[in-house]
């Protein structure tokens, strides 16, 4: 790979995202796969069904902790190091597990495991905006994003097998081998990192380069905006099995069933991204995604009133709602992630500290609010998120990006991007 921005998408220049993309599906599905499973493993712990959620808010906190060290670490000693050996951590982890014997020990390595999450974000997918021209890096971002997004469709039909038939312990050992595939991938596909890359300064420098980027009004907001988008759609992930299985009573087939139209509305979301990036400015997309998202949980509040036709206003505004973020969110992480000049390992660091934390602390609070407010909880947790990205988030996109009105077909890309 040239070390000037790719700007043309060949199959030699798809090896490396390709690779990361088999360790992303990895992590992914040891979120995906395990959640329809969480029900089992509460069983076999002796405990409550209410610790299910706390599964993925375990593994987004892991995620959240060491955010702060993995960019910067990146930066000064190569990406690649960094993302292979964290493949492999994760590998190790997925079967550690295998040997806890409580939820205490189960949910400690669960938080281990989450550190992948943050070697992705901070650390692959900064590579891919530095290898990649603005609009290439959108492209990849968004193919990628389809291809894992198999991960949430798949691993609810995989985990509803394994909790029928097998055992949920087959779940970690199928991950760590897809994420030794990945790190093998990474080794041999992903490029070397020149030493004029490298960030010469030491790592007491990190704090300094962090205080810049808090301080940039732009990044905090439009960081911000990211959580509020993806939320609900976790907030599905992470509390669907509760809810459809033990509040409206579908079996573990028909739960797994239910996320096809969901989760496939997301990858459609993403495909029509890439179909339509080039046609409008780069971020225009984000005025048709959101408000599509604000009609999905209108819909689902709707349901509320309508108990006997709740579960088909939860899976046709849970679609909606995912064909409008599948619409945003690369986009939106373009714009994250450039909005400050600090070395991206750092800015890639700080984008996920504040997104885990973000994550942890929402589903952990809906987690609560579920117990005591059940199927309410939810609905309005998603439309308060979504309204909320209505406000600064909004107004700050408004400011960095022309009106769509001003950037008609025919119009220049110099003149709107």
């Amino acid at each position: 790979m040239s070390s000037s921005p790719i700007s043309k998408l060949t199959w030699a220049t798809m090896l490396f995202p390709l690779a990361l993309v088999l360790f992303e599906f990895a992590v992914y599905l040891g979120n995906d796969l395990v959640q329809p499973a969480m029900l089992a493993i509460t069983r076999d712990f002796n405990v409550s069904s209410s610790w299910a959620p706390s599964s993925m808010s375990f593994y987004l906190l892991g995620g959240g902790c060491i955010a702060w060290l993995m960019g910067p670490l990146a930066d000064r000693i190569g990406r690649k190091k960094v993302l292979v050996g964290g493949a492999v951590f994760f590998a190790i982890t997925c079967l550690l597990i295998l040997l806890t014997q409580n939820i205490q020990s189960f949910l400690s390595l669960r938080f281990l495991q989450g550190m992948g999450l943050t070697v992705i974000s901070a650390v692959g997918y900064a590579a891919i905006q530095e290898n990649f021209e603005e609009r290439s890096a959108v492209k990849v971002m968004a193919i990628m994003g389809n291809m894992t997004l198999f991960a949430p469709l798949l691993g609810p039909i995989i985990g509803a097998f394994l909790i029928e038939h097998v055992s949920w312990h087959w779940g970690f050992v199928g991950i760590a081998m897809l994420a030794l595939l990945g790190a093998l991938g990474l080794k041999v596909a992903m490029p070397k990192d020149t030493p004029e890359k490298l960030v010469k300064q030491p790592m007491s420098t990190i704090w300094a380069d962090f205080k810049k980027v808090f301080s940039n009004q732009q990044f905090l907001i439009m960081t911000s905006a990211l959580p509020l988008a993806c939320l609900p759609i976790m907030l599905w992930i992470a509390l669907s099995p509760v809810m459809l299985v033990e509040y409206l009573g579908l079996s573990s087939t028909q739960y797994g069933l239910a996320q096809i139209p969901v989760l496939g509305a997301l990858i459609l979301g993403s495909l029509v991204l890439v179909k339509i990036v080039d046609r409008y400015p780069l971020g225009q997309t984000i005025h048709f995604g959101l408000p599509m998202m604000l009609v999905g949980a209108v819909i689902i509040v709707a349901g509320l009133f309508l108990p006997d036709y709740f579960l088909y206003c939860l899976i046709i505004g849970m679609t909606i709602m995912s064909f409008g973020e599948g619409m945003c969110f690369s986009v939106m992480y373009r714009l994250a992630m450039m909005s400050s000049d600090i070395s991206k390992g750092t800015v890639a660091s700080a984008m996920s500290m504040l997104m885990m934390f973000s994550y942890f602390i929402v589903l952990e609070g809906s987690r609560i609010l579920f117990e005591i407010y059940h199927l309410t909880a939810f609905a309005v947790c998603c439309l308060v998120l979504i309204l909320l990205w209505f406000t600064l988030p909004r107004r700050m996109l408004i400011d960095i990006l022309p009106p769509l009105s001003r950037c008609s077909s025919g119009d220049s890309k110099s003149k709107c991007s």
